[in-house]
């Protein structure tokens, strides 16, 4: 393989496989995985892991397994398995074949430790967690050896079989890889392989109470998948080596036994790491730690609220699949970690939604508006969007009784204020031009009502004699439908909550991150069954139905993102 993936370059790794295609390195092949651990929801970071995995295949007509690395199942659960198979197909996204499991693969990867074993690279430990961190050294100090390095291969094979057979408690026997105690790199320093956990799985159920560690499951899955092309983030980079030791330490032909190839006569190579920088994301915390933290603590209503990185949340809240694929085409792909700026990933969502997003009027903060020379109550039609005459028109209520949004009026207006005042006009949109005539008051001095006259000439056409410079959003009083309103801002104050230095990251949430407004009115068009996920409400933004707490009585809606950026 060629060095050029050493030079950051947002199309290093496309460099990397059409040199493999071309050097027929995999007879041609590229298969590619996403290996997600299912330990909680897949968040922005992801959906660049995501776009990369599959759109390599699908760009070399090659395919994508999707693989549960589920290793740990004390932080595993069905729920988060059944997310992410979700959160992968509304992404656009279909693996090849089966879902696999790396729990499938267990007892294959039992016997490649026994294999480890009998070649005296693999030994059974009795030191505890912490007594073995302390014999791991530092980054400058050289670690110690286990005082179990030497045992004979036929006591290793014996224990590791009582190991399996549930003979010892949790944590008081491991099994290590037997490389180099002084390696500069310390994941060299004899890695555990296997833990011991008498623990439920949620896939092989009580069949086991040893688990191996993710570094020794990962390589040998891709092998086992017949994987060309391992692309992992960045951390991993430390254990590219321990990835590729492995590897080749066992048995190549024994590999190939129980891999999607033993039936084939295709050559037989083994899966080769390539990293790439992780997307992060300012005002954001992508860590599943802290993640879970919001959840665990109720800082958010949960893995999907909207205002969280996790795709859940970002799909609850509006975005749409095609803003982040873009969004992740955009970013590129790099060997250097940055921070992106999150209105990059907002301009990629306006220029889908203002593109495909039909428009409907919602007024916010309604203030009663009669029209009190109407004749009678008409059906206006409208077009859906004002560049797509194919997306159709609406019909649209105009009655005696309207709102409009209390923003938009003044009693007496300030310097460049161009919606309504009193005794001026203003054009309702797709309607009439009207006057405020007459203007009521309640007890305490708060504008209650608005009386206005239309002027009825003007309906598609400029008054005469005149010019109106303002249009303002309305919706009937009396068939409009009452909803509740979510406003969004960024959940963290701070552009780096996830900085080294933050002691709290918790103490840094922003309390203006969720606005809650009731009582808003929308026209009907927006809340029929067969109305669009999402809508532009003129002059206000983008909304979507909320898809977990609406119900018959109360809709509610999420505001996307605003019209234009705010920050």
């Amino acid at each position: 393989m060629s060095d050029s993936h050493e030079t950051p370059s947002s199309n290093f790794i496309r460099q990397m496989i059409a040199e493999d295609l071309a050097s027929n390195r995999h007879a041609g092949r590229v298969q590619t995985r996403f290996p997600p651990e299912p330990n909680g929801y897949l968040h922005i970071g992801h959906a660049k892991s995501i776009c990369l995995n599959f759109g390599i295949a699908a760009e070399n007509g090659g395919q994508c397994n999707l693989r549960f690395d589920d290793t740990n199942p004390a932080k595993e659960s069905q729920e988060f398995v059944d997310a992410i198979k979700d959160n992968i197909q509304w992404l656009g996204f279909n693996w090849s074949g089966e879902v696999r499991y790396s729990s499938s693969y267990f007892d294959s990867l039992y016997d490649f430790a026994v294999q480890l074993i009998g070649k005296g690279l693999a030994y059974v430990c009795d030191l505890s967690a912490d007594e073995a961190r302390e014999y791991r050294g530092t980054l400058t100090d050289p670690g110690r050896n286990s005082p179990n390095r030497d045992r004979s291969i036929e006591e290793n094979l014996e224990l590791f079989s009582r190991m399996r057979a549930g003979d010892f408690p949790d944590g008081e026997k491991s099994l290590r890889a037997k490389i180099d105690m002084a390696s500069p790199n310390i994941n060299m320093r004899d890695p555990v392989l296997y833990r011991i956990r008498h623990i439920h799985h949620h896939q092989t159920g009580d069949a086991w109470c040893i688990y191996p560690t993710y570094d020794y499951t990962h390589c040998i899955s891709d092998a086992i998948e017949c994987i060309t092309h391992s692309l992992c983030t960045l951390e991993f980079e430390d254990h590219r080596p321990l990835y590729d030791w492995i590897l080749n330490n066992l048995d190549i032909d024994s590999i190939k036994r129980v891999s999607d190839m033993a039936e084939t006569e295709l050559p037989y190579v083994l899966p080769k790491q390539t990293e790439f920088a992780k997307l992060k994301l300012n005002y954001t915390v992508v860590g599943k730690r802290k993640l879970k933290q919001l959840v665990d603590e109720g800082l958010v209503s949960g893995w999907d609220d909207p205002r969280l990185s996790t795709l859940a949340g970002m799909r609850r809240r509006g975005y749409t699949a095609a803003a982040l694929r873009n969004f992740c085409e955009s970013v590129g792909v790099a060997r250097s970690e940055s921070q992106v700026d999150l209105g990059m990933l907002e301009h990629a969502l306006r220029e889908d939604l203002d593109a495909n997003a039909p428009r409907a009027m919602c007024v916010l903060r309604p203030l009663k508006v009669t029209l009190t020379n109407l004749p009678e109550a008409m059906e206006l039609s409208l077009q859906n969007h004002p560049k797509k005459e194919e997306m159709g028109r609406r019909a649209v209520p105009l009655t005696q009784e309207i709102v409009i949004d209390r923003d938009d009026f003044r009693e007496e207006a300030e310097p460049g204020f161009k919606r309504l005042v009193s005794g001026g006009e203003v054009r309702l949109r797709g309607a009439y031009v009207i006057r405020c005539d007459e203007v009521l008051h309640d007890e305490s001095g708060e504008v209650v009502e608005l009386r206005c006259s239309a002027d009825l000439e003007t309906l598609g056409k400029n008054p005469e004699g005149r010019k109106v410079k303002g249009v303002i959003h309305w919706v009937s009083a009396t068939d409009g439908v009452q909803i509740e309103v979510r406003l969004y801002d960024r959940l963290f104050t701070v552009e780096n909550p996830e900085a080294k230095d933050v002691e709290d990251f918790t103490s840094l949430l922003n309390p203006e991150s969720l606005q809650v407004i009731r009582g808003c009115m929308v026209e009907p068009a927006a809340v029929q069954v067969d109305s669009a996920p999402s809508f532009q409400f003129e002059r206000e933004g983008y909304f979507t139905r909320d898809t977990v707490d609406s119900d018959e009585r109360t809709l509610v809606f999420n505001q996307t993102i605003g019209l234009r950026a705010s920050h």
